[in-house]
């Protein structure tokens, strides 16, 4: 199996979780070092083109790898590879077997205007949304962000089929103020969206596996933290099992007809105690280390499902468990200093740094560190180093 690498944990969760069930692995990355390359359940590693330079030249390189006798299929672990996968679909279904959706069935999950549309055709609820170009009222908690997951050629007809962008800076907007649209647009590269902030209690990931329009796996888990208090992807969570929680995730897959990996981030409003639907992410998710540890293993469901084994799925899951990324809540701790939001109040230092190691005594699994592969702990705390120094000048 070819298994992308990332910058997050899910790679090497694929690795170990493939490599635990005799799956030749074959990791492929644009970096020499990697937490993926650094696993012992790593068995082959080979250098492709970063997709975010030359998407075109990535796809070649991955579909070359891919028309190998002993491949049988590739894992979307990032936005790209899903993009590549499900835009060139036919070329590589004549080597590996996948579990991606169409080209027309992913853009509306790309686009987030199109999530919308789709949401509010499910009834599953949203954040009241709308193109910056055509907010008059300014006087509420906002949030600004990019329209699109992924920036490509097939969603934005003036980008070439060789570029790919993924803009994922959010800005909260302070109510009574009008934000500078001309540098939005910069920065984005297009006109984004702007949403209504939900004041949230509590925040939710969905995982599922889809069939054809029929689930395979539903998971779930709660976000005790994230990689930053103004929200991110997760640092700690716990598995949970909410039917209410279950049932708009999948009236909105099934709305899609949705085929392949899905991951789904909700809020529960404060106010209403609604589930609203905050993002999809279509492929393997930052925390899926935790989703295996919480008996939910992924990466051999996918594997089980496109080999034509997926009768033999167990969707079952422990409740009640907990799992960290340590590298993440540093960061989590880090943000206290380091970011800012006019609508998310600045947790205690002291208090955090204690509900951190309380959470860590109680619940010790976590997502990198392992006694018997050490080698990807290692690495992303060289790579934390590498991120938190700072970029030397150099003077001519």
């Amino acid at each position: 199996m070819i298994v992308p690498a990332t910058t997050v944990p899910s790679t090497v969760a694929c690795l170990r979780s493939l490599g635990s069930a005799g799956i030749h692995t074959v990791v492929v990355s644009e970096k020499d070092s990697t937490t993926g390359s650094s696993s012992g359940y790593c068995d082959e590693r080979i250098a492709v083109p970063d997709p975010q330079n030359d998407l075109l030249a990535y796809k070649d390189a991955l579909l070359d790898v891919a028309s190998r006798r002993d491949i049988q299929t590739i894992i979307p672990v990032r936005e790209t590879d899903i993009y590549v996968l499900s835009r060139y679909r036919s070329s590589f279904e004549r080597h590996v077997s996948l579990a991606v959706p169409p080209l027309e069935t992913l853009r509306q999950v790309h686009d987030r205007v199109r999530l919308v549309e789709a949401a509010e055709a499910a009834d599953v609820p949203v954040p009241e949304t709308q193109l910056l170009a055509d907010v008059d009222d300014w006087s509420r908690d906002l949030l600004v962000k990019s329209r699109y997951n992924l920036l490509t050629e097939s969603y934005c007809d003036w980008l070439g089929p060789e570029e790919a962008d993924s803009p994922d800076g959010i800005e909260h907007v302070r109510p009574g103020d009008r934000p500078d649209f001309a540098r939005l647009r910069e920065e984005m590269g297009h006109d984004p969206i702007v949403q209504e902030y939900v004041p949230a209690d509590e925040e939710y990931m969905v995982g599922a596996l889809y069939d054809q329009g029929e689930p395979l796996v539903v998971f779930q888990h709660r976000q005790v933290r994230g990689t930053s208090y103004v929200g991110s992807g997760g640092a700690y969570r716990e598995s949970v099992a909410i039917p209410e929680l279950e049932a708009v995730a999948t009236d909105l897959l099934d709305q899609l007809e949705w085929h392949g990996l899905a991951c789904l981030e909700y809020l529960r409003d404060e106010n209403t105690g609604e589930f609203v639907l905050a993002e999809i992410n279509p492929r393997m998710w930052q925390s899926l280390a935790s989703s295996v540890a919480m008996g939910a293993d992924f990466p051999k469901y996918y594997w089980q499902q496109v080999t034509g084994h997926a009768e033999e799925i167990d969707p079952s899951y422990d409740v009640g468990v907990g799992c960290h990324w340590l590298k993440g809540e540093l960061l989590y701790a880090l943000s206290l200093f380091r970011h800012d939001s006019p609508h998310v109040e600045r947790p205690s230092y002291v208090d955090t740094l204690r509900d951190i190691a309380v959470s860590c005594y109680e619940n010790p699994r976590f997502d990198y560190l392992t006694l018997d592969d050490t080698g990807p702990f290692v690495q992303d705390w060289v790579d934390l180093v590498s991120e938190l120094s700072p970029v030397p000048r150099f003077q001519r």
